[in-house]
């Protein structure tokens, strides 16, 4: 000791936790069935974060890391562990820059380590800095993932600049990061995140489900008139009752499809993918019309020929 502190004391120790928000687990845990990989970056130590990943599932209990699977299978030597001998990683900082500064020499060796690490099940990055979060954002582009970013403060912005879909936080978050991000989080809560992702997949198969049904309706309402045209038929439907038909009984079904309530299994599905899976493809055309449309096309013209031969052909 030093003269300054002689005399002293010891009272006792003082510590601070900063426990996850209730409801974050089950949060995360539905994400998770969404196929949405929740990764955790954070500015704590490794250790720290490691410990509230574990509370959130985000690493789940029965994981391991290389360290953990070198010290239950491998007698604690680390160099034994293989690729599947472990699902979950915690990055440091100071270890992920070691990798970053060999880039300019080894830019494959670097390609390497961000899809062994992005393509475990479970991910933390602990002890972050502002552009390591923006590296590993590019990273996970790079690869094909569809990034959304949360955060509050000044570091965080350059990553929700970058991300597909940058969430600042709307109480605690600054005004630098809610800036930078394409959403604010009024109530600072991640499972309204969650509740955002389930209206967003509700509203996008419900819009499916009305663009379907609206065109649906376009072949039984063609047909009559191409049989008008080619096989002399009496026409079965005029253009006034075409109008009602679209404007009458089509109009008030095809808005009620806006408000269908969830699929069972909405939360159960993985992302579609926006290069193929768009609001209207080939799929749902051909059900419309070749399927639906067909369908609908044949029981008119049953119900339309039954009255003529009860009536007779005139």
């Amino acid at each position: 000791r030093n003269e300054n502190e002689q005399g002293l004391v010891f009272i006792g120790l003082y510590a601070m936790i900063d426990p996850p928000r209730p409801g974050v687990p089950e949060a995360v845990g539905r994400c998770q069935s969404a196929g949405i990989k929740v990764v955790m970056v954070t500015g704590d130590h490794p250790v720290t974060a490691k410990a509230i990943a574990n509370q959130v599932g985000i690493i789940h209990q029965d994981s391991l890391t290389r360290e953990q699977s070198a010290s239950k299978l491998y007698y604690g030597d680390i160099e034994q562990v293989r690729e599947q001998d472990y699902d979950a990683v915690v990055v440091p900082g100071w270890e992920l820059q070691t990798v970053l500064d060999e880039e300019m020499d080894d830019p494959q060796g670097v390609a390497d380590f961000w899809n062994r690490v992005l393509n475990k099940k479970n991910i933390v990055f602990a002890r972050t800095s502002p552009q390591q979060k923006l590296l590993i954002v590019s990273a996970v582009q790079e690869r094909g993932g569809i990034v959304a970013v949360t955060g509050d403060g000044v570091n965080d912005s350059p990553a929700l600049k970058k991300a597909d879909i940058g969430v600042a936080m709307g109480i605690t978050g600054t005004e630098v990061a809610k800036e930078a991000a394409d959403m604010i989080l009024l109530d600072d809560n991640f499972a309204s995140i969650v509740n955002g992702v389930e209206e967003g997949r509700i509203i996008f198969d419900n819009l499916k489900k009305s663009i379907a049904y609206t065109l649906s309706s376009n072949i039984p309402e063609i047909a009559p008139f191409l049989l008008f045209q080619t096989a002399a038929i009496p026409l079965p439907l005029s253009t006034v009752m075409i109008l009602l038909v679209d404007l009458g009984t089509d109009l008030a079904p095809a808005i009620s499809m806006a408000y269908e309530g969830r699929e069972s299994d909405i939360m159960s599905r993985k992302p579609r993918n926006p290069d193929r899976e768009k609001l209207v493809t080939w799929r749902l055309v051909s059900f419309a019309y070749l399927q639906i449309g067909m369908l609908q096309a044949i029981a008119g013209f049953y119900a339309y020929f039954t009255v003529l031969n009860g009536f007779g052909f005139r």
